[in-house]
């Protein structure tokens, strides 16, 4: 079957970030991972409702996905795309990504919609964790993003790793 044959598939999700102190008592961001029925980590994200714009889906998935409320949109990260083959149909799926955050710690996953976990990592971990390359790349966006809007003063472990 050709890619053009492909049913196309719009998602919208997010990057999820908190501040904690780090092991040396200086505030760093930490980011929020899910993980799948598949064993998978990586963020949350779902399809858009009819009318629906994307980053009011992303923020939604967000919520549904991890129990977390009060999270604040930052600005839009990248939008990604990959192709897949499910119940003998490709699919090409285009994802928005958003930068998102929260002070809220407390998470609890979805576990109707097969969300195993949820758990807030550092950067350096986060980026071991996540399970595929286009989501790998969509952290390093954001962690860079998020060390830029802190600045060298304050930046803790953000700033010592740009774009990582």
């Amino acid at each position: 079957m050709s890619r053009l044959r492909a049913r196309q598939e719009t998602s919208a999700g997010g990057v999820v970030y908190r501040m904690a102190p780090g092991p040396d008592g200086v505030p760093r961001p930490l980011f929020l991972l899910i993980r799948d029925s598949y064993r998978n980590w990586g963020f949350p994200k779902g399809h858009l409702e009819d009318g629906e714009a994307p980053e009011a889906a992303a923020l939604r998935e967000v919520a549904e996905e991890t129990g977390l409320a009060g999270v604040e949109l930052r600005g839009a990260i990248e939008t990604i795309d990959w192709y897949f083959r499910f119940r003998g149909r490709l699919i090409h799926k285009v994802c928005h990504f958003y930068l998102m955050e929260t002070v809220a710690a407390d998470t609890c996953p979805q576990r109707a919609e097969g969300i195993t976990a949820c758990r807030w990592a550092p950067f350096e971990d986060a980026v071991q964790l996540t399970s595929y390359a286009n989501a790998r790349e969509v952290l390093k966006r954001a962690q860079a993003l998020v060390a830029a809007a802190l600045g060298p003063s304050g930046a803790g472990e953000a700033a010592a790793a740009p774009g990582r």
